[in-house]
């Protein structure tokens, strides 16, 4: 696997790369968001770190840079700043996963790891899904309803994505978690709730019928009524 960090502090961006090269891993490391952006969009990688605090560009706006550049590579966003705004922010520039200083290297690979398997699988899943007459698209990552085509983010599209491949199944918030964001849920935080919210406002609130609803004390199920 081939690796960017884009991490402005020395010593983080060694830690990261010492610990990464022993499980063998191939690691670049870029100390500002100017020419980690450059890298990114020259050359090849599985999976992308970077800090938000970055010098030239931040990391939110070097996430929407690349992704507006149609860069599809799994980015995960390792900072201090953790609150749900921030991550809100991260996600909606299209951060596949969140991750807040300080933080456990074991969790860091464990996170790594679960991005890359999901882009590799990504290949091999049907790119038509279909509930009524909504219609994702796996391969152009577009979403229509009756026709009219609907913008998401890249988490809202993956949070609807894996409604859709599982129709009529009671998922929890943390099957959401660990699915979407691969992440051990916090029960703190209402992220998956607002995205839930995000989600049926575009897809649901004019459309008929409805398809999210929530299941009380369980959590959300995808299904025609």
């Amino acid at each position: 696997m081939k690796i960017l960090v884009i991490e402005d502090e020395p010593k983080v961006a060694s830690f990261i790369q010492k610990g990464l090269e022993e499980q063998t891993y191939d690691v670049e490391i870029a100390f500002d968001g100017f020419i980690g952006q450059k890298m990114a969009l020259s050359a090849s990688y599985d999976v992308i770190i970077m800090d938000v605090n970055l010098p030239q560009i931040n990391g939110f706006e070097l996430c929407k840079n690349l992704r507006n550049n149609h860069l599809r590579t799994p980015i995960l966003m390792l900072t201090a700043f953790g609150t749900t705004d921030d991550k809100l922010t991260g996600f909606d520039a299209g951060v596949d996963d969140y991750m807040v200083k300080p933080f456990e290297f074991r969790e860091l690979l464990a996170r790594i790891k679960a991005l890359y398997k999901r882009s590799t699988d990504a290949g091999s899943s049907s790119n038509i899904l279909r509930v009524a007459d909504l219609e994702l698209n796996t391969d152009d990552k577009s979403v229509k309803r009756g026709g009219k085509k609907i913008d998401l983010t890249a988490k809202e599209f993956g949070l609807l994505e894996y409604f859709i491949r599982n129709k009529g199944k009671v998922v929890s918030r943390v099957d959401i978690a660990e699915k979407v964001w691969e992440i051990t849920f916090d029960t703190g935080t209402n992220v998956i709730d607002v995205y839930v919210n995000f989600l049926r406002k575009k897809i649901d609130k004019d459309f008929e019928p409805k398809l999210i609803h929530t299941v009380v004390g369980m959590g959300y199920i995808l299904r025609e009524e």
